[in-house]
């Protein structure tokens, strides 16, 4: 391994802090704009709608408060991933701060089957990771979601996370594999215990030496996912905010010793394009702070 590598490897399982999630893709982006209050009228095609995403992003990775300090890590959209930021190819400069790439590499999820949404298929995903791996990336996410507590649908989402991970490992990058319970789901919890036992089944099945990260939703039953936690072929457990305000998602990530932070959403509360430069890294500072401590009780 090389000491980049091994470096960036040290950080992602021994830093201290969180996973910012920078990971908006084209579905999501004219809300995260409009949250960020940038609405339709200010772009007229998706080149620009993307330019102005990716100014906001850039906005938040040159920040003073966005450093390696309390950021372990920062996750990707492909597009993001392409561009630079003050000339740098994205993921060295977040490196050069200290905090580690990661890419999304899921193109969207299929529709609702046995109570779960699985990834569409992801033509091309060979050549991604290639040039992932080239740009000193360091592992990927992939997004898929449970609604409803269904044996089989859970089964078929695990079995799919881990089908693709093995195909990411290949290319030596760490998969962060996410079946991402909704908060809205009326059986929650109960699809929470069948992941639990889905996960466990296949985690054991994994050889040694092909490390893995999971991102899932913060369970209702506190402390369920702390035998994943203590497991030597996962790297890091980071838990998604899944629609909850930032308080209340950093108030339950206390109750969980051990799991930290990846959000987005709640990463960007109260940041907006109006804003001063003072004005907004001080609203985004805070926000670092209060996610990075729920992360380190």
């Amino acid at each position: 391994m090389s000491s980049d590598l091994e470096a960036k490897r040290d950080k992602v399982v021994n830093g201290q802090g969180f996973i910012a999630a920078l990971d908006q893709s084209g579905g999501s982006t004219p809300k995260a704009l409009a949250d960020y209050g940038i609405d339709g009228s200010r772009f007229g095609s998706d080149a620009e709608m993307f330019d102005l995403m990716h100014a906001m992003r850039t906005r938040i990775m040159t920040s003073p408060a966005f450093t390696g300090d309390k950021v372990i890590a920062a996750i990707l959209f492909e597009m993001t991933m392409d561009r630079q930021v003050q000339g740098v190819p994205t993921p060295s400069y977040l490196w050069s701060r200290g905090v580690v790439p990661f890419l999304k590499v899921d193109k969207g999820l299929a529709e609702t089957a046995n109570g779960v949404q699985l990834m569409k298929d992801m033509p091309g995903l060979d050549d991604v990771l290639a040039r992932a791996v080239g740009l000193g990336v360091y592992g990927t996410k992939m997004r898929s979601v449970v609604h409803e507590a269904d044996a089989a649908g859970v089964e078929a989402i695990v079995e799919q996370q881990f089908a693709v991970g093995a195909q990411i490992a290949a290319h030596g990058l760490v998969p962060i594999l996410e079946p991402e319970v909704s908060i809205k789901s009326a059986t929650k919890a109960a699809a929470e215990d069948l992941l639990l036992d889905s996960i466990a089944k296949h985690l054991a099945q994994l050889p040694a030496d092909t490390p893995i990260m999971l991102k899932l939703t913060i369970p209702t039953q506190d402390n369920l996912y702390a035998p994943f936690i203590a497991d030597a072929k996962v790297q890091r457990v980071v838990a998604l905010s899944g629609g909850y305000t930032r308080a209340d998602a950093c108030e339950k990530l206390t109750h969980n010793p051990g799991l930290i932070a990846s959000f987005s959403r709640a990463l960007v509360e109260g940041v907006s394009d109006g804003q001063s430069d003072a004005e907004f890294n001080a609203t985004l500072g805070a926000a670092i702070d209060e996610i990075y401590t729920a992360s380190s009780h």
